[in-house]
């Protein structure tokens, strides 16, 4: 508001949450498992869980976010650790996605992953993985929103494909429909060259 006065909830429309979340559902995203270790040196568990919410933040300084609900678990030990992988997931990967969002309480048995050189769990065949320090946390309604500062980045020597979500369903880029987006050249000049007076 123009005039600096405090905005309260009740000057906003109530949205009804079924709609809010079929209207967001037509967006596609892709999947990603956010994984840390939570305990000591002597006894470290690794935890994780799927994550919708990740994206790309910043260039310089090299920044991602992703939002975990205010109750979760695994962003409990992720906040104590103070560092974090996101393993972006392949399309053939949907039992993976489906066991890390789940409740089952050990995520990691009977799959593949290894310890990355920063001390953080990375998962077998994921299309990339991205390791971060928490750089901040700000507040986002019923969810946090976790700003990451990247610290090493892998992606796969294989061509593969992402699993992504759509409509509250499982989906996947169709090989003969990927075409090159005719502005593409552009946003990589601006991702690349951008100045002070830069804007869109």
């Amino acid at each position: 508001m123009s005039d600096g006065a405090e905005v309260t909830t009740q000057e906003y429309p109530e949205i009804d949450g079924r709609q809010f979340r079929n209207v967001l559902g037509q967006f596609c995203t892709g999947i990603t498992v956010i994984t840390t270790f939570d305990g000591d040196d002597a006894e470290k568990t690794p935890i994780g869980f799927a994550c919708q919410s990740f994206a790309a933040l910043s260039l310089d300084p090299p920044l991602v976010l992703f939002c975990p609900t205010k109750g979760s678990r695994s962003w409990a030990a992720i906040e104590r650790n103070g560092r974090f992988c996101a393993n972006v997931l392949a399309e053939e990967q949907q039992q993976l996605c489906a066991r890390f969002g789940s409740r089952e309480p050990d995520k990691f048995a009977e799959i593949d992953w290894r310890t990355s050189e920063l001390e953080l769990p990375l998962l077998d065949d994921a299309l990339a993985t991205i390791q971060c320090s928490v750089d901040r946390v700000v507040d986002g309604g019923d969810h946090h929103i976790v700003i990451g500062r990247v610290l090493a980045l892998s992606e796969s020597t294989t061509s593969g494909r992402p699993l992504l979500f759509y409509r509250g369903q499982y989906t996947a880029i169709e090989p003969d429909k990927t075409v090159p987006a005719p502005w593409r050249a552009d946003l990589e000049h601006f991702l690349t060259t951008t100045t002070l007076d830069t804007w869109l």
